[in-house]
């Protein structure tokens, strides 16, 4: 079986392949955007080059001054079947309750950041994950999209 990842809004990727078409719907796009919109202001005023964790108290604080609702280095239970594994892992960041964001402050977004982002998606049960990156010359960000759940 293929794992998908929708990546962008208007892109879907297979791992190891690429598809592309055009999205009729993009799930949570309003707070989306918001989310997205906080990282923009984020490196127009720090840049690319710091450590993930300098953008992560910069996003904070653009979270709290925009009234977005999250909540910082969550422990999130992996679930098998319906039942909790007993182990977990620390999203970034989980926004307005529904959506995984995770920092990275690397050369290249790869499909090893994309896909950990699914198998967190989908382990919890949330629709959807976006990936920023902080690293490259320029902001890229990339949406997750846990197709298994509709």
């Amino acid at each position: 079986m293929r794992r998908e990842l929708q990546v962008a809004p208007f892109f879907f990727v297979y791992l190891n392949s690429c598809i592309v078409f055009r999205m009729t719907d993009i799930v949570l796009k309003q707070e989306s955007y918001n989310i997205i919109g906080v990282c923009l202001r984020v490196y127009e005023e720090l840049g690319g080059g710091f450590l993930e964790s300098v953008y992560e108290k910069a996003i904070e604080k653009e979270f709290k001054l925009s009234g977005i609702p999250y909540k910082k280095q969550v422990k999130l239970n992996i679930q098998y079947k319906g039942e909790d594994l007993g182990k977990y892992f620390i999203a970034d960041f989980v926004v307005y309750g529904k959506i995984i964001l995770e920092i990275k402050a690397v050369s290249y977004l790869i499909n090893q950041h994309l896909g950990q982002t699914l198998n967190y998606l989908k382990a919890t049960d949330m629709r959807l994950g976006l990936v920023v990156n902080f690293g490259n010359v320029k902001f890229q960000y990339r949406r997750v999209l846990n197709s298994s759940l509709r």
